[in-house]
């Protein structure tokens, strides 16, 4: 039974290991900023989550009880890393950081930055 569930946590480690790389890899060969912020928030945050499952299997098993404490980590780090993305991609854009011309979207850009927010789109009817 030990051997089963240590091949499971393994399992999670190394598929937590290859989502880091490919999430690592992603930040420093991606173009931009825009396409940068997709690699840690996706690819990486995933492969915490897998590290992090792997935590909790093996410490539950060997002390016996549900740890808790890996599964808030990884529910913290699933809520927030998204919603920084968002907060840093929002604040590029307000700040007019160029997106390359090759990027898909790029026609778009322009008509995000100036649009206001929908709040204020309310007042002005």
């Amino acid at each position: 039974m030990d051997y089963i569930i240590e091949a499971i946590v393994a399992c999670f480690l190394l598929l937590g290991g290859v989502f880091m790389f490919i999430g690592s890899v992603g930040l420093v060969r991606l173009p931009d900023l825009y396409t940068r912020l997709h690699a840690p928030t996706k690819a990486t945050t995933l492969g915490i989550a897998c590290i992090l499952l792997a935590s909790t299997i093996m410490f539950s098993i060997k002390n016996g009880t549900l740890s808790v404490h890996e599964w808030l980590i990884t529910l913290f780090l699933l809520i927030t890393a998204p919603v920084t993305a968002n907060m840093i991609a929002k604040t590029a854009l307000h700040h007019e950081i160029k997106m390359l011309k090759r990027s898909k979207g790029h026609d778009l850009m322009e008509p995000a930055r100036h649009r206001a927010a929908p709040c204020q789109e309310k007042e002005q009817e």
